[in-house]
C-alpha cells in the first residue's frame, strides 16, 4: 500500500507513532539537547525555559546546514546570546552532519548534564523520532528522558500533527520517519524505546503494529519494541 492510500485510521496511527512529545514536569529542571536545524523555534523554546529556571544547561548541536550554509550549533548559540542566556549555560557542538552525530559528538556535554543530576530533554521536530532513538542508543544511561516538540515550517507552511497528510514535504518526512525507525530497530542500528509514564524509557514491549497493514509491511519489521514474553 502506498502512502497515497493512507486511511484516516492509518494517518492517526502514524501520527501517534512518530510524535516525540513527552514534556518534563513543570517543576523539574532538565538539560536540553537541541537537535540541529535552520529554524529558530528550538532556541526560542530553550531560552524561555532557561529564564523560567527549567533548563540550567542548554546543549546546542548541528554542523553546516545543507540548505542555507549556517552552522546550526553556532546559530543556536547566537540566538541564546541575543536572548540574554549566559554563555556559561550553553554548550555547543558544531561539527555534526546528521541526527546520529548530533548525539555522538555532544556526548561529553550530555554526560556532564547527567553528572549534574539533570535528566535530559530532547528538543526537536514533533515527528523526528530518530532523535529519541539516537539518544537511547548512544547514551542508554540517560533513560528515562523527556522530549519537547515543535512544528517546523516548509515553504512557509507549518507541518503539524493535523496538516502533514495534505502537505507534500510534510507527508514525505512523516511517512519516511514511520518507516525508518522500525527498520533500524529491526537491523540493530537503533535500540528500541517506548514512551510510557510521561517519558521515553527502555523498551517494555509495546510496539508499533504497522499503520500500513500486514499486506505491505510485516508486523515484525514495524515494531519499535520487541514482543514482551508471555
Amino acid at each position: 500500500m502506498s502512502d497515497d492510500e493512507l486511511s484516516p485510521g492509518q494517518v492517526k496511527e502514524i501520527t501517534a507513532y512518530v510524535d516525540i512529545e513527552a514534556r518534563p514536569p513543570d517543576d523539574e529542571p532538565t538539560a536540553l539537547i537541541l537537535f540541529g536545524t535552520n529554524q529558530a523555534a528550538p532556541a526560542v523554546i530553550a531560552a524561555g525555559r532557561y529564564h523560567r529556571g527549567l533548563a540550567p544547561l542548554l546543549i546546542a548541536t548541528g554542523g553546516i546546514n545543507r540548505h542555507n550554509g549556517i552552522v546550526e550549533g553556532r546559530e543556536f548559540a547566537r540566538l541564546f546570546a541575543a536572548a540574554d542566556v549566559p554563555s556559561t549555560a550553553v554548550r555547543v557542538e558544531d561539527q555534526s552532519a546528521d541526527t546520529w552525530q548530533n548525539v555522538e559528538l555532544a556526548l561529553p556535554y550530555l554526560r556532564e548534564a547527567l553528572g549534574m543530576g539533570l535528566r535530559l530533554t530532547v528538543v526537536s521536530k514533533w515527528y523526528h523520532r530518530r532523535t529519541v532513538h539516537a539518544l537511547r542508543t548512544l547514551l542508554p544511561e540517560a533513560a528515562p528522558f523527556y522530549a519537547i516538540s515543535w512544528e517546523p515550517l516548509y515553504a512557509g507552511v507549518p507541518v503539524t500533527r493535523d496538516s502533514w497528510p495534505d502537505i507534500p514535504d510534510g507527508r514525505r518526512r512523516v511517512v519516511r520517519e514511520s518507516q525508518e525507525i522500525p527498520r533500524r530497530v529491526a537491523d540493530g542500528s537503533y535500540r528500541a524505546a517506548e514512551k510510557a509514564d510521561g517519558a521515553w524509557r527502555l523498551c517494555g514491549g509495546r510496539g508499533y503494529r504497522g499503520a500500513y497493514g500486514l499486506s505491505s509491511v510485516s508486523r515484525a519489521r514495524m515494531r519499535a519494541c520487541p514482543a514482551r514474553p508471555r
